[in-house]
């Protein structure tokens, strides 16, 4: 019973779309992060935001496969796309406004800190790079599509 759960969990074409389009947009992360600040970083890899959206790839390219595997009229097509919707729409909204708070709340302590003479160690600076700018999603979104298209088309039909 325990194989033949571990087998379908390693079969399931939809779920592989959804992971391997998340691993191509973090990884394009680490190229698109040189391109813009001719810097190395590892740690991309790992990181939220930024260029492209890893997770819009991921339930875009989700929403794709279950298109093609199931039809665009089928309840699990409409859960995937509303999944997808709600992912964009928190990453470029919400999570985007977070990231500017973050960052004037960053300003104000540095101004604090720096106010007060204080010679202690300032206090470490809040995450800001955690929502998408609209491009990011656009993106995100075409590697999502292409990695469905690729693996259930070319890699593995």
């Amino acid at each position: 019973m325990v194989k033949a759960a571990l087998t379908a969990l390693l079969t399931n074409k939809l779920l592989w779309v959804g992971v391997i389009s998340n691993v191509v947009a973090q990884v394009l992360k680490i190229f698109t992060h040189i391109v813009t600040y001719k810097e190395f970083k590892i740690r991309r890899l790992f990181q939220t935001g930024g260029m492209p959206s890893s997770h819009t790839a991921t339930f875009v390219g989700l929403a794709t496969a279950v298109a093609i595997q199931e039809s665009m009229g089928s309840t699990y097509f409409a859960i995937a796309a509303l999944l997808a919707f709600l992912v964009i729409y928190d990453s470029c909204g919400i999570r985007r406004e977070a990231g500017k708070h973050a960052d004037a709340l960053n300003d104000i302590l540095a101004q604090n800190h720096m106010q007060n003479n204080n010679q202690e160690t300032p206090p470490d600076p809040f995450k800001t790079l955690l929502g998408h700018t609209v491009p990011q999603v656009i993106v995100g979104a075409f590697v999502g599509i292409c990695v469905a298209l690729l693996m259930l088309y070319v890699f593995w039909p």
